[in-house]
């Protein structure tokens, strides 16, 4: 899975901030939510379009930045 496939900038969405598959949820979003010591299954059961590819994905992109 290349990160690149599922993170998203678009300038008029969310301030060009990345998002996922073009939704309104950011990269910084979903790591907040783990920081803040959510678990994955947590963050898949609150936001249920998400996949856990997609978790990954936010989690790549932090490491790549």
């Amino acid at each position: 899975m290349k990160y690149q496939e599922i993170i998203t900038i678009e300038p008029g969405k969310r301030c060009g901030k990345p998002c996922i598959r073009g939704m309104r949820i950011t990269v910084y979003d979903v790591l907040s939510y783990l920081a803040a010591g959510m678990t994955i299954q947590e963050i898949l059961k609150d936001f249920p379009y998400l996949t856990k590819e997609d978790i990954q994905a936010c989690l790549s992109y932090a490491a790549d930045a």
